[in-house]
């Protein structure tokens, strides 16, 4: 926990806000007013929220995430960032806020975690990688970001090897300096054509895909790095993120029940989330008689083909009995394609316990 945070109240304007998360690192920032916490402001609510303008109120965008203690334990604080795709939660003390948890600061312990010593970077890294080229243009990392609901995008030379990383705070700091007047115009606006080469940023660190998460906590935790893209030689075959590695601490938190987290559902489509859940929970009663199950996340991606027809892109991540399964459906018919999905889990752990399957690169 840090106590030194930046704060702004909730008549603040949100280029104060943006300007305080570049001076200070920090892409959630506590809301206070009175000495009363009230929620975050974060890069996210202004990336969702295509309204926003340098003038909107925080109070217009204020974050409601869960809250910790004193003696919250680690793996229940990395829970709560996982469920909530953040990267900062406060500490408080009745109304006060006395201090931040950050994903930076969980990283910073996972490098001394015995638990996770042993495991690979392959084991939890993210394939095949979404990136985009540094003579493309801001508004596909854009793109990228919305899709996935992520803040930072390597960025490959034509040969696809890895040469940096863009991130939410290079796209927001080249948007407000155009002539664009809210975040929702951005792709509007000719500034929204600025290359990636000129905006990346370029000191990138790279870890070998068999490298340890202790090894690549520690590379985090020195260069300050929320980023790391996996290479095997050259080649780019993964990236690493610290939500990836706080992921990895939430699931070895003991649970009564497994743990399950549906992100990347628009409103329109949560009315099949019952449906959803019935499915994840009768495969993970089959799952939990070989192997229990420890935690389960599954994010949704949806695309409009040229006939305005919703396609959907399930990634799923089952950590069970030391081992992390990754797969990935895709198909029109979002309930359908998450029970394909679990149906595929199913199959793999089957195979794991008939075969000991030694998962070396994961392939979606």
């Amino acid at each position: 926990m840090t106590s030194e945070f930046p704060t702004i109240g909730p008549e603040g304007r949100a280029a104060e806000a943006l300007s305080k998360m570049k001076e200070s690192g920090f892409q959630e920032i506590p809301v206070v007013e009175n000495g009363n916490y009230l929620g975050m402001a974060s890069y996210g609510s202004i990336l969702r929220k295509g309204s926003v303008t340098p003038d909107t109120k925080v109070k217009n965008f204020i974050r409601n995430l869960p809250t910790l203690s004193m003696d919250t334990e680690i793996t229940k604080i990395a829970e709560h960032i996982i469920a909530n795709n953040c990267r900062q939660l406060a500490v408080i003390n009745g109304k006060k806020i006395i201090g931040v948890v950050s994903r930076s600061s969980l990283t910073k312990v996972a490098a001394g975690m015995k638990i996770l010593k042993d495991i690979k970077v392959w084991e939890i890294m993210t394939t095949p990688v979404e990136s985009v080229r540094e003579d493309g243009m801001l508004d596909d990392a854009l793109e990228i970001m919305r899709k996935l609901d992520i803040m930072t995008v390597p960025v490959v030379d034509s040969n696809i090897m890895p040469i940096g990383i863009v991130g939410m705070k290079e796209i927001i700091d080249n948007h407000w300096k155009t002539e664009t007047k809210s975040f929702g115009d951005f792709k509007k606006s000719s500034k929204a054509q600025i290359t990636i080469e000129s905006i990346y940023h370029g000191a990138v660190k790279t870890i070998e895909w068999d490298a340890t998460i202790g090894h690549a906590a520690s590379l985090m935790e020195e260069n300050r790095f929320s980023t790391l893209p996996v290479v095997d030689g050259k080649e780019l075959v993964g990236i690493l993120t610290e939500f990836d590695i706080v992921e990895l601490i939430s699931a070895s938190r003991e649970r009564e029940a497994l743990f399950v987290q549906i992100s990347g559902l628009d409103d329109e489509d949560k009315f099949y989330t019952d449906a959803m859940y019935a499915d994840i929970e009768a495969e993970m009663t089959k799952i939990s008689k070989i192997y229990r199950p420890q935690s389960l996340t599954i994010f949704v991606a949806k695309y409009h083909d040229a006939g305005n027809k919703n396609k959907y892109s399930l990634s799923g991540r089952l950590f069970i009995h030391g081992t992390v399964i990754d797969l990935k459906e895709v198909g029109w018919d979002l309930v359908k394609v998450n029970s394909d999905l679990m149906k595929k889990m199913g199959q793999q752990v089957t195979a794991m316990k008939d075969s000991n399957v030694s998962f070396r690169k994961r392939k979606k």
